[in-house]
Order: C-alpha cells, then sequence, then structure tokens
C-alpha cells in the first residue's frame, strides 16, 4: 500500500481541478483495503473512494479526509459462458473492448464511458441505449469493518444514473456481467468506433471536461439537457475559466484555468437560467467532493 500525503488531486481527476488530499492511499489487494478501514474507522477519518475521478468536482479546498485509490483493483477474469468477473478498479473502456475482442457484446457500447467499472456500477452508468445494468449479474462490495458483500442485480435497485451503492457505505470492489455471444466480432468493432466517432463529433474532449454535468429529465427523457441549455443561449457562457461548451450545452469545460468555484457557480446559473426561461429544474450529474 502506498500513502502520499498532501496530494494535489487536480492530477487525478478529468476536470484537472482540485486542492490537496491530506491522505491519499493507493491499495493492492482487498486485504490491503480491509486493514485501510480499520485503520481509518478506528481513527474516524473519513474517506472517499477514487476512481479516474471523472463525473467529479473536488473543491478548491481540497478534502480533509482520505482518498482510496482502487486503480490497481484492475483483474478481468473470464469465467465461461459468456461471464466475465471485473474488479471496480478497471477502465470501463478497457473491460468494454476486451469483451468484445472475445466476442461478447453487452458492455462494448459503454467503450467511451471515461470511469472506472466501480465508477459505472455506482452510477449506473450509460450511452446509446445501454446501460451497465442490463448485463451486471452481481457486485461484491467491502464495508467499513471488512466484511464482504454480495449483492445481485435485483438488490441493487438499478434505475437512471442510481444504485443502492449511492446510499450504502460500502466500497464496490467487484462486478460480475454475463454477456451475449456473437459470431462475428467486426460488428462489435464497429459499433465501437461508431460510438467513439460519435463521441468525437459532439463531445468537446480536447478539453479538461466531468462528462454529462446534468441527467436526462424524467418528465422528457428524449430531451437532453443540453437542448434546454442551448435554447436558453448558455453555450459559450464563461464564469472564470469554466465555460459552457459550444459543442455540447450538456458539458462544462476547465477552458482556461478554472477554478472548482468558477465550475460551481457556472452549473448554478445555467440552472437558474434554465428554471427562469422553461420552469425546467436541472439536477446534476456530477459529484461534489470536499468544502465549497
Amino acid at each position: 500500500m502506498i500513502l502520499l500525503e498532501n496530494e494535489p488531486l487536480c492530477n487525478h481527476t478529468s476536470f484537472k481541478i482540485g486542492g490537496q488530499a491530506k491522505l491519499f492511499y493507493k491499495v493492492e489487494t482487498i486485504e490491503e483495503l480491509k486493514l485501510l478501514l480499520k485503520e481509518l474507522n478506528q481513527k474516524k477519518i473519513p474517506y472517499f473512494i477514487l476512481g479516474n475521478g471523472t463525473n467529479l468536482l473536488i473543491s478548491d479546498k481540497g478534502y480533509k479526509g482520505a482518498i482510496i485509490s482502487l486503480n490497481k483493483f484492475n483483474n478481468f477474469i473470464p469465467l465461461g459462458n459468456g461471464i466475465f468477473k471485473i474488479e471496480a478498479g478497471l477502465p470501463l473502456s478497457i473491460g468494454a473492448k476486451k469483451t468484445a475482442k472475445l466476442g461478447y457484446k453487452g458492455l462494448h457500447k459503454l467503450s467511451g464511458i471515461p470511469g472506472t467499472i466501480g465508477g459505472a456500477i455506482y452510477m449506473n452508468a450509460g450511452a446509446y441505449g445501454n446501460d451497465i445494468s442490463m448485463c451486471c449479474i452481481e457486485v461484491t462490495t467491502i464495508d467499513i469493518q471488512g466484511n464482504l458483500h454480495h449483492y445481485p442485480s435485483k438488490e441493487c435497485d438499478f434505475k437512471y444514473r442510481h444504485s443502492i451503492f449511492q446510499e450504502k457505505k460500502e466500497i464496490i470492489v467487484e462486478g460480475i456481467f454475463q454477456l451475449e455471444k456473437v459470431n462475428d466480432v467486426t460488428i462489435l468493432e464497429k459499433e465501437i468506433k461508431d460510438c467513439l466517432d460519435s463521441r468525437k463529433k459532439s463531445q468537446p474532449l480536447s478539453k479538461p471536461n466531468a462528462g454529462s454535468i446534468f441527467k436526462r429529465l424524467q418528465d422528457f427523457p428524449q430531451t437532453s439537457p443540453g437542448y434546454y441549455i442551448e435554447k436558453a443561449g448558455l453555450k459559450g457562457h464563461k464564469i472564470g475559466g469554466a465555460e459552457v461548451s459550444n459543442l455540447h450545452g450538456n458539458f462544462i469545460i476547465n477552458s482556461n484555468n478554472a477554478t472548482a468555484t468558477d465550475v460551481k457557480n457556472l452549473i448554478e446559473f445555467v440552472q437558474n437560467k434554465v428554471k427562469e426561461k422553461f420552469n425546467i429544474a436541472l439536477e446534476t450529474e456530477i459529484i461534489y467532493l470536499g468544502d465549497f
């Protein structure tokens, strides 16, 4: 286990924003994680699990507790009959491409999502009509006392951008997925390419960002929040170094050394303007961490 003190979190987020973490742990095994959780529990130190740092806005003041990185939890284990055990720290894009290369569909259309398997399960991440809950059949977690728990999918309360793990104080360590075998791998490769090409055309991938800022509206599921943001004339609007993308209204980019405060203020400005113009309340998809 590696411990870094006063680690700049801007180096660990896709926004490239965030102050320092007082304690930053890199763990490689379940046993290390159990020992660490026991220690943090005894010392009453709060903690946050960090994957790829996507879908996350960290305060400029940093985080006073412990950050635990699970990036070393990256095993990918085919179990046979289209069943795969994938650890939480493996990037979703790698898991999607690996399963597709072996001739299995189910994760492949999620290959452009920049988070980890654990983060994808936590948020029930999705794209192009697919989400992780469609093929995830079991999730393993660990609680702060070091006990392992196994949840079949029916107990995960998967809904749009939601799972039961957002309420539970447990850490996702791995997922088990049931995928469907296909005869022609080139079909999956083409679908992956089409998804990635679509993202390149419609999303500001050249600038630091945290993905979609706002969730789709429950009352208007076919209409993107970006539509209302564009109709409100907010594309290109800036506060400090944060900017609403001209390419996609539901993205805020770090265009010029933005602070977390810049981004938060811009998010609230957009919410207020859309509410004022359309009487629609936009709900954020990203997670705030630290004191703002």
